[in-house]
């Protein structure tokens, strides 16, 4: 699972416009490529030849990023002379410019830039961004992340109506200080694709809390379970030596498949199911790409008509098969049935539980680190699926925001979701 794609690094989201426009990302959900929207840009909008637009290679480069940001967001809509050529190669500047336009439209027009300790702040009539920018030596971009902005004067129910007039399946779950703030079919347990990856944490610290292993326990990557991307330890050879901590942390923060998959190893599958209630047998990220590839459909047709004993035992063919990245299916929804399901609420318990581990706040997700005392996240996207997972807290509140978004016949228009959840965190930060 990708997610998200992070992708999503962290997945950004401005007005419901993804807004990782990134060379490196590390995400939350298992499917290669999803986590970071430069890479997926580069596949779904066109090959960067395609950029297009006005140029001016005579027109003075700004010297910081405070003046290139405020180039970007005034009159003149964004030129490809702006932006280096490794940023160009992974993102058309067309998506820069329909992603400033959705800026603009919804957040007014900008005030000011100001650079901050961590970031840049970018000051609309309707609220603020932190940005991060940064320029190659002759004033083009060669990164671009804008974080959730904080729009002022939206309430928690209008993000909760917004996400109710999504199409397909949603569940949606606010709570603060354990009680429900906001809530639709909370407790329908839908595909949350990479946020599963709570469960297999959950059960890793249960038996650390048990003493049956430890954090600095070291372990020998195992071939069998070499998974495709999101992460890169698939790349890494067989028998390399890695503590049981490492693959928890890439697990979360980078949502690396073969990590979870060593883990799920080590552990027991049956562990795991303790925490799973939904999905018999409960699978590592390996088998759901080898039943999801083009060249097994046969294979997963028989894995959907079996009952539990039955998929269980098909397990051996499974992983008996090959596994390639090109095998998997990254463009519409496929046998959601076949996936990982958890309701909002047990998602909130799961991050409960693991919260305070400090992996866990290594990728803040959608949430800006610095405006929350601490911040906890997972989530997932594959085609037809998304998740964001969200625990945090402030010097008087503790808050959990899950929302979850299933469509078994369309792709998703994931801003559509990540929209409504920067709301309710920027909701719920304006809170105190």
């Amino acid at each position: 699972m990708t997610s998200t794609r992070r992708v999503f690094a962290a997945i950004g989201a401005a007005l419901g416009v993804a807004t990782l426009v990134s060379l490196g990302c590390a995400g939350s959900s298992p499917l290669p490529s999803k986590e970071c929207l430069g890479k997926a840009a580069s596949s779904s909008a066109g090959p960067s030849g395609s950029v297009t637009g006005a140029t001016d290679a005579t027109a003075v480069m700004p010297a910081t990023p405070e003046a290139a940001l405020q180039r970007l967001f005034g009159p003149a809509e964004a030129s490809g002379e702006w932006f280096a050529p490794s940023f160009s190669a992974q993102v058309p500047v067309e998506k820069v410019r329909t992603l400033v336009r959705s800026m603009k439209d919804e957040l007014g027009a900008l005030r000011a830039v100001r650079r901050t300790d961590v970031a840049y702040e970018c000051e609309f009539e309707k609220g603020l961004v932190q940005t991060e920018a940064h320029l190659d030596g002759q004033g083009r971009f060669v990164r671009l992340f804008f974080h959730p902005p904080r729009v002022k004067g939206r309430s928690i129910e209008t993000s909760l109506a917004a996400v109710r007039a999504l199409p397909g399946k949603v569940s949606l779950l606010v709570l603060t200080d354990g009680q429900e703030r906001a809530s639709l079919d909370a407790d329908a347990p839908l595909a949350v694709a990479s946020a599963f990856k709570l469960a297999v944490l959950e059960t890793l610290r249960g038996q650390i809390d048990a003493k049956k292993r430890q954090w600095s326990d070291v372990v020998e990557l195992d071939a069998r379970w070499r998974s495709v991307p999101t992460g890169f330890l698939q790349t890494w050879p067989e028998k390399s030596p890695i503590t049981v901590h490492a693959l928890a942390a890439l697990m979360i923060s980078q949502s690396d498949n073969t990590a979870t998959d060593q883990l799920v190893s080590l552990l027991g599958r049956a562990e795991v199911e303790r925490w799973a209630q939904h999905d018999r047998p409960f699978l590592a990220t390996r088998e759901f790409f080898i039943l999801k590839g083009r060249p097994n459909g046969n294979l997963l047709a028989r894995f959907r008509a079996e009952d539990e004993a039955g998929r269980r035992a098909l397990l051996s063919e499974v992983d008996a098969k090959p596994l390639a990245a090109g095998d998997v299916e990254l463009d519409r929804p496929s046998a959601l049935d076949v996936e990982w399901h958890f309701s909002a609420r047990e998602l909130c318990g799961l991050i409960e539980k693991v919260h305070a581990l400090p992996l866990m706040s290594i990728n803040p997700g959608p949430a800006t680190a610095t405006d929350w005392k601490g911040v906890a996240y997972k989530g997932g996207s594959e085609p037809g699926v998304l998740n964001m997972t969200t625990r945090v807290a402030s010097p008087k509140h503790v808050h959990c925001v899950v929302a979850t978004w299933n469509d078994e016949a369309h792709a998703l228009d994931e801003t559509k979701l990540f929209a409504p959840y920067a709301a309710l965190l920027a909701s719920l930060h304006e809170e105190g």
